[in-house]
């Protein structure tokens, strides 16, 4: 695909869009600006009501499709967020959809999108798969396909997030946004780019999906593995958001599953904003090379926040751990009545809270006179953390530092 996108599409599809969706709100993040030495605004896209930008572009495709290709009806893979953007706003606009899913799609997805009206066809064990059916499905039923990136109309939709930003915060400098298969920051960039030619456009892949990366380098294309930035997870760029990320796109940098869960983790707790990993991959990048970002107004897309609560559970506890604030300690006690009271009695007068305590006296690699006690607590930072082993340590309980705290 050779189709290229320009800034009149773009304002088109921001005419086109107008009194259907609202406009997401930019907001200044002094707290995490503070982190990484730079003035930071947030576009929150995961404001939107299925929670992502995709509706941005779905809303523009159809939109601009034709009467007879309204009545026949449109179709769409995929297992996310595009899913429901195209069921939401196909189903306002009186258009019929079938989205198709591969089988191994969670049941939570499948009824989601089925309850926004869009008839759900699971098929084949990889998204390949289901996009192949998807494209056999249009031809046979005469639908239109709604391609979730590689799409004029789409890409041109999303780039509409570039104008609302600028014009809400229009001394950026720095634009930073998350690639999957590239129509995002395709549309972000030719807006941006044509709106204020210096600007810096920085791309963000995960590392486990560099796809859009591999290929501005002429290198073979290598993606796999388990992240938290399903969103973003794409194993090849599009073919027509490409060239466009090649000319516009400053630079594309790599994130790590760490930093992914910092972000998301940062988002929660000093900007208590809710983010997927794919939604918060601008923020990791942005805290993994401060020193690229620092003294420069830098805008920041968070894309999306489906998350799943389970998920984010788990972000939000190991994000504590990290810092600090729970930890698990294993301290060796004598097995003699009152010495587990003077172990909780000096963790208390240390200031530590108790969450939970197991005490084992009955394993061979504990001596016979001895008992260990696995202790959860809730504490105030790594440094209180090191003052309560010294403490238990001079009280003669030798102490160590578990680092699971499952």
């Amino acid at each position: 695909m050779t189709t290229t996108i320009s800034l009149e599409d773009v304002r088109a599809a921001a005419v086109r869009i107008a009194g259907h969706l609202p406009l997401t709100p930019a907001v200044p993040a002094p707290r995490l600006g503070d982190m990484a030495g730079c003035r930071l605004h947030l576009k929150l896209e995961s404001q939107h009501a299925t929670g992502s930008f995709k509706e941005r572009g779905a809303l523009n495709k159809l939109l601009s499709l034709k009467d007879e290709e309204r009545k026949a009806g449109v179709i769409a893979m995929s297992a996310g967020n595009h899913a429901q953007a195209v069921a939401c706003h196909a189903t306002r606009l009186g258009i019929r959809s079938t989205i198709v899913m591969p089988s191994f799609t969670p049941f939570t997805k499948v009824e989601r999108t089925e309850s926004l009206g869009a008839k759900v066809e699971l098929h084949g064990d990889t998204l390949s798969d289901a996009a192949a059916f998807a494209r056999e499905l249009a031809t046979r039923e005469g639908l239109t396909f709604v391609h979730p990136y590689d799409d004029p109309f789409v890409a041109a939709g999303q780039g509409t997030a570039s104008l609302e930003f600028l014009d809400a915060v229009p001394d950026l400098d720095t634009l930073v946004v998350p690639i999957g298969g590239g129509g995002l920051i395709a549309g972000m960039a030719t807006a941006a780019k044509a709106v204020k030619p210096g600007i810096r456009v920085v791309g963000v892949q995960c590392s486990q999906y560099p796809a859009m990366r591999q290929a501005l380098a002429g290198q073979p294309i290598a993606c796999g593995g388990v992240t938290i930035a399903e969103g973003i997870a794409v194993k090849a760029p599009g073919g027509m958001t490409l060239p466009i990320v090649r000319a516009l796109v400053d630079e594309v940098v790599e994130v790590s599953e760490a930093r992914l869960e910092e972000a998301v983790y940062r988002l929660s707790t000093m900007q208590k904003l809710v983010a997927e990993g794919a939604g918060a991959a601008a923020l990791a990048a942005v805290l993994d090379n401060p020193e690229a970002f620092k003294g420069r107004n830098v805008g920041i897309v968070v894309s999306g926040g489906n998350i799943d609560s389970r998920i984010l559970a788990q972000v939000l506890m190991r994000g504590l751990v990290y810092e600090g604030r729970i930890v698990r300690l294993r301290i060796g006690i004598t097995d003699a009545p009152g010495a587990l009271a003077r172990v909780t009695h000096l963790l208390g007068e240390a200031g530590a809270n108790i969450v939970e305590v197991y005490h084992q006296r009955l394993f061979h690699n504990v001596p016979v006179k001895m008992a260990e006690v696995d202790v959860l607590l809730e504490t105030r930072d790594q440094t209180h953390v090191q003052a309560l082993m010294v403490r238990m340590k001079e009280a003669g309980f030798p102490t160590s530092l578990m680092t699971d705290v499952s």
